[in-house]
């Protein structure tokens, strides 16, 4: 029979999914997602099959998510379910036409697996195990956000890691490696990294302020939006740098090699650049002022 269930959307609504029963509103269907299967079910342009005795509205399809479903329609709430639930509660909301169910449960999942590629691999404690033996490596290892602050982590090889915004800071990292890691956003405020390797390394928007590091290598590095102010990098290897926006305000870059860095937008207020290698370093967009500047190589420079 065709009903008009547009008349009361107040009104009751009894339905039979599968056998399993649930009570809710002609609005609660309709309202939050007007396109989909269910609000034209109850549009009143369609003939439903109906318990003639009980009411129910009779639906042949499994109901073990349908409560999710209703949820979902009243509240705009996602269900925090197994990946295996959430497989089949989609199953569902495609066939049903809820699109914006099916968005909200797939961006549930690609934040879940977000988060499990940023979860790390070991804690603090393995790694205090781990350095008490000799030639400690980490390499490729997922680490992120651990907290390895003020541990001697001296030699260790962390190349090809993923140690974003991991905590450095006062570590002792001399001569560590730390070639093509991943350390967006890591804090080394004040750690020692005297001679390290940072070759081609991700170091975006990484905290250096006050930290060591004298005759590092760090040539091919991304060191975008970096903080180096204060910092000793006294004969530092910046070949090809990428130091767009970077504050080295302060910072000690005597002896250091810049040749080919980028420097756009870089803060050098201060800096000691005494007998620094600038040669064609473009120099336009880089404060300068308080700069020392003595005996530094600035051949071919643009400034």
């Amino acid at each position: 029979m065709k009903d008009d269930f547009q008349s009361d959307t107040s009104s009751v609504l009894r339905l039979n999914i599968g056998g399993k029963k649930f009570w809710t509103t002609i609005d609660t269907m309709t309202h939050r997602e007007p396109d989909s299967m269910l609000a034209a079910m109850f549009s009143g342009r369609h003939t439903l099959s109906q318990d003639p005795h009980k009411g129910y509205v009779f639906v042949d399809r499994d109901g073990t998510h349908f409560r999710h479903i209703l949820n979902w329609l009243r509240d705009g709430v996602v269900p925090t379910l197994e990946e295996a639930e959430y497989t089949e509660l989609l199953r569902e909301a495609e066939y049903y036409q809820l699109l914006g169910l099916i968005d909200a449960v797939q961006d549930v999942l690609n934040k879940r697996k977000e988060d499990d590629e940023l979860r790390t691999e070991l804690t603090r404690t393995d790694i205090i195990k781990c350095i008490q033996s000799d030639k400690v490596r980490f390499r490729g290892v997922n680490l992120s956000g651990i907290d390895l602050s003020k541990l001697d982590l001296s030699f260790v090889d962390f190349s090809y890691a993923c140690l974003k915004n991991v905590f450095f800071s006062r570590a002792n990292l001399q001569s560590a490696k730390f070639r093509d890691v991943d350390a967006e956003g890591s804090i080394f405020h004040n750690a020692n990294l005297r001679e390290c390797e940072f070759t081609g390394a991700n170091l975006r928007g990484a905290l250096l302020a006050g930290a060591c590091l004298q005759s590092a290598n760090l040539q091919d590095a991304c060191l975008v939006d970096c903080s180096f102010c204060e910092a000793d990098l006294r004969s530092a290897h910046l070949q090809n740098a990428d130091l767009i926006n970077a504050n080295l305000e302060g910072a000690n870059l005597e002896g250091a090699n810049l040749k080919g860095a980028k420097l756009n937008n870089a803060n050098l207020k201060g800096a000691n650049l005494q007998r620094a290698y600038m040669r064609h370093v473009d120099l336009r967009d880089t404060d300068l002022e308080g700069a020392r500047l003595d005996g530094a190589n600035l051949l071919g420079s643009i400034r």
